[in-house]
């Protein structure tokens, strides 16, 4: 079970690296190239950076300011935030990402874009991004920060997405999203039991005990962190060594 890949999962809100609660009321952490190095140094397996503006302010993607994230890694890095066409995708993998997640344009526009980009580029470069809100019972995807209803079950939409050939799923919860008070544990469950691809589970990390149980409960392909490290309260490598400890056997 410690096997569990640990990333960081960086929000953008170009310049800054910024932390948001429900996906809403952003303060500032830092820069995302300084940040990435940190991470990638503490022994992050991956490092997702999502521009979680570029959709919302209808905004060309910086592919600049991903290409300078990208120069001082070496382990996998993968980029969205704003991606609408092919031409998007193959700017993204030149401009340094080993991997590209979508959501607002595949849910809103064009799902289509999920099986072009997966026989141009291959399933395993293609990561589907859930916003999932609970709403009477079901979770429902959201888009543009848990602004936007997709009118989608969560559920449906993972299934659907891994069929036209997403190769990941990252699924975060606007419910727990920076609350850290431990991950929604019904939604991933259902989400890693579900589908036959790598998920990789966000929002809601508190402590190294909430992080534990998610593993524990949920095998997910791998945790994404970002509050807890941001405000310095654990690195990287004390969450790999307390899974290692506490999961073994």
């Amino acid at each position: 079970m410690s096997d569990t890949r640990i990333i960081v999962k960086l929000d953008v809100k170009p310049p800054f690296v910024v932390k948001p609660v429900h996906f809403e009321g952003l303060r500032k952490i830092g820069s995302p190239s300084g940040l990435a190095k940190k991470y990638y140094l503490q022994g992050a397996d991956e490092i997702f950076y999502i521009d979680i503006v570029s959709s919302l302010y209808r905004r060309s993607i910086l592919f600049q300011e991903i290409e300078s994230v990208a120069g001082g890694l070496f382990i996998p890095f993968c980029a969205g935030g704003g991606v609408q066409s092919i031409d998007d995708y193959s700017k993204m993998f030149h401009h340094g990402a080993d991997k590209v997640v979508i959501n607002t344009f595949a849910l809103q526009n064009d799902p289509e874009i999920i099986n072009r980009a997966a026989e141009a580029f291959g399933s395993q470069a293609v990561v589907v991004n859930i916003e999932a809100k609970r709403l009477n019972g079901n979770w429902v995807c959201y888009t543009d920060c848990g602004r936007i209803n997709g009118n989608k079950d969560v559920l449906d939409w993972a299934m659907e997405s891994v069929e036209r050939g997403a190769g990941e799923i990252l699924l975060q919860s606007v419910d727990t999203d920076g609350r850290k008070r431990g991950f929604d544990i019904e939604l991933a469950k259902k989400i890693v039991g579900s589908v036959d691809v790598p998920v990789v589970v966000a929002s809601g990390a508190g402590n190294l005990e909430d992080i534990k149980t998610l593993v524990e409960e949920t095998k997910p392909s791998g945790v994404a962190i970002s509050s807890l490290l941001h405000y310095g309260d654990v690195t990287v490598q004390e969450i790999k060594n307390y899974l290692k400890k506490e999961t073994q056997g």
